[in-house]
């Protein structure tokens, strides 16, 4: 009898884990090694509340890593990145739905020799009953954040948190006198 459940069990999970993310993808190549277009619906959650049960109100209000629980399947994506060139993850852009049901699309990286499973790199979000949005966010939000370090250039050159490890570690992370000795040696 148990054997007949278990067959049964994976017979019924087999469409799920054959389930086609890409159909209906709009989502942009980067040229990433293991990318695919994948479109889904999912429920957008702070991760460490999902994970921990330890719930911060409004999902630690964009501080604290989003992930996508997927309707189909109900796994963990793990949206690591926005569709911005900078360096930057996806919390700004999902931080506003959170515990919502939305619809994203963007690039999934999955490679099984490396065991890299349900990494996303999210580049529209479209709420229920709503319109497509761009996830390119986080400049914006970040700028909001950091009146005081408005300025030209990137926006982790002018970040202070960035800077006060650099100040602290060096730009090579052996502390300032390192830095100083290989500057002297190369320039």
């Amino acid at each position: 009898m148990t054997r007949i459940a278990a067959t049964a069990l994976a017979l019924l999970a087999t469409p799920l884990a054959a389930q086609d993310f890409s159909q209906g993808s709009e989502a942009r190549s980067w040229n990433l090694y293991a990318e695919v277009p994948a479109r889904f619906e999912a429920r957008v959650v702070d991760v460490l509340c999902e994970l921990t049960g330890e719930c911060a109100a409004d999902c630690g209000a964009g501080g604290h890593q989003m992930g996508l629980v997927r309707t189909a399947d109900g796994v963990l994506v793990m949206p690591l990145k926005n569709n911005q060139p900078v360096f930057s993850g996806a919390a700004a852009d999902l931080a506003p739905y959170c515990n919502q049901t939305v619809e994203v699309d963007g690039l999934m990286i999955e490679d099984e020799d490396l065991n890299v499973r349900y990494v996303y790199q999210v580049q529209r979000i479209k709420p229920q009953d709503g319109e497509w949005t761009k996830a390119n966010r986080f400049t914006q939000v970040w700028a909001q954040s950091h009146p005081d370090a408005a300025g030209d250039g990137p926006w982790f050159r002018r970040d202070p948190r960035v800077n006060e490890v650099i100040d602290r570690e060096g730009y090579l992370g052996l502390g300032p006198e390192e830095d100083a000795a290989f500057i002297e040696e190369n320039d």
